[in-house]
């Protein structure tokens, strides 16, 4: 069984490696083990830092894939990582992250960059929830929105739910405090996008099927 260790920015993200992620997986023979940054047990750190970990786990077990499930939202300029200043500027933010992870897959020892998918997610995990609004409409009394008016105007206005953008404001997280009563990451969002499935996430996030898609062919 091919071995492929996803470090996540933090708890929710394990939550969806174990919960939506392995299930997919294991039709393709891979096992997935799912560590948090270490530095932080979660949230981002500085890219030395990061790069660090994932060279140690490539050099610790030589057949193992390494790739990294971390915002672009909390990423900023004192991180340092490569090519953020360019994404962070530019006005086609697919374009800027791609340029992103094209330079931390550089910047990784030549030895092990076959072995690396870097990911970063556009611009949040809490976006990838925005892919089916019947999940909200199910999963929620109406007396559980605060704003379900503001659901609904989302999800009509962002076909790709991975575009909507990262405001302290509007980001996919702030929305959803906004919408949702009580909401919490942790427990909310991994039944949401188990309730919502793969296929469904695939089918309207682009950026994040080509992730898959890369990964089922390892």
């Amino acid at each position: 069984m091919k071995r492929l260790i996803i470090i996540c920015e933090g708890q929710t993200e394990q939550e969806f490696c174990n919960d939506i992620l392995q299930p997919h997986f294991n039709q393709f023979g891979i096992f997935i083990q799912n560590p948090t940054i270490k530095k932080t047990a979660g949230g981002i750190v500085n890219w030395i830092a990061l790069k660090l970990q994932i060279e140690t786990h490539l050099k610790q077990d030589t057949s193992a894939f390494v790739t990294t499930f971390i915002d672009f939202y909390g990423i900023h300029a004192f991180h340092n990582y490569p090519n953020w200043l360019v994404a962070s500027q530019s006005l086609n933010k697919i374009s800027g992250i791609d340029l992103m992870e094209h330079g931390m897959l550089n910047d990784i020892n030549p030895l092990f960059q076959n072995r690396f998918v870097p990911y970063i997610q556009l611009h949040e995990f809490e976006g990838l929830l925005f892919s089916d609004l019947s999940v909200f409409e199910n999963g929620f009394e109406r007396n559980e929105f605060l704003d379900y008016n503001y659901l609904v105007q989302t999800i009509n206005e962002n076909e790709n739910p991975e575009l909507i953008n990262d405001s302290s404001i509007t980001a996919p997280s702030k929305r959803l405090l906004k919408i949702i009563k009580d909401y919490s990451k942790i427990t909310h969002g991994c039944l949401l996008a188990q309730d919502i499935g793969i296929q469904k996430i695939r089918t309207k996030c682009p950026r994040f099927n080509e992730w898959i898609s890369k990964l089922e062919k390892i």
